[in-house]
Formats: structure tokens, sequence, C-alpha cells
């Protein structure tokens, strides 16, 4: 078998730097897909289904992909990615001291040898809360 290129669907600086850390440095190809929750999705779902579909949208028989995906749901309602810096600080207030979940879908894929596409894809979720003052790090918009 030809020697498979490793390929990063996604323009997360922070998930590059994660791969940098051990050593893995694969080309990064952000996947443009919709990002349109679907009527009645859960957050997990969503998150899992992003993975995927970026994962295949990077897809050849040369490559193999990994993606990602990461959203907050706040009373069991997903938050999107923030428009501009204000409604960022109006969802970080949204956030202080409440309980929320902050979750990812992994998705890794390959052309397996009988030319078929293999998608392995997984959930991260983590609980928060936590106080939100101008002294918080992490809690300021600049």
């Amino acid at each position: 078998m030809a020697d498979l290129e490793l390929i990063l669907a996604s323009g997360s600086p922070r998930r590059r730097e994660l791969l940098s850390r051990v050593g893995v440095n694969p080309r990064v190809e952000p996947a443009a897909v919709d990002e349109t929750p679907l009527s009645g999705e859960s957050a997990s779902d969503y998150v899992e289904r992003l993975a995927r579909a970026k994962a295949m949208a990077a897809l050849s028989p040369t490559r193999v992909v990994l993606a990602a995906d990461t959203t907050v749901a706040l009373d069991g309602g997903i938050l999107g990615k923030p428009a501009d810096r204000d409604e960022a600080r109006a969802m970080l207030r949204s956030l202080a001291a409440r309980s929320h979940q902050v979750l990812t879908g992994i998705a890794v894929a390959v052309v397996g040898t009988d030319g078929d596409a293999v998608v392995h894809s997984a959930l991260d979720v983590s609980t928060a809360a936590r106080a939100c003052t101008p002294q918080s790090t992490g809690c300021t918009i600049r």
C-alpha cells in the first residue's frame, strides 16, 4: 500500500497545535460543510455529524483525514459560532456561572482496500460552570 498523507480537515489553530505537540504535522485543509443544525438535532448528534462530513469532504484514496467539530450546548440548545465580538461577549455572559456542555465530535476517514470509505467517529463531552469576571483568564474577548 502506498504512503497515505494525513489531512487535518480543520482550520483550528488549537487542533494543529495539539497534534504538533505529539510530533504529528498534517497538511491542513479546512473542509467547507454546511454547519446548520438539523431540525430537532441534539448537540451530540450535531458535532458528530459535522466531524464525519468534514472528514468525508476531504477524503481521497491517498489520504487519512482527521476532522473535528466543537460546540457549546446551553439549556438543550446549540450555541453557534458568534458572528462578531459583541455576540461573543454576550455568549460568554450567558455561560457565566451556568452549567453548560462543551461537545467535540471527532472523525477519522480512510478509503479501505475495497475502495469504500471507512469512517470512525467518537464524541467527547465535558460539563462546565464557571464564574466569568473581568479578572478571569479566558473570559475576555479582545
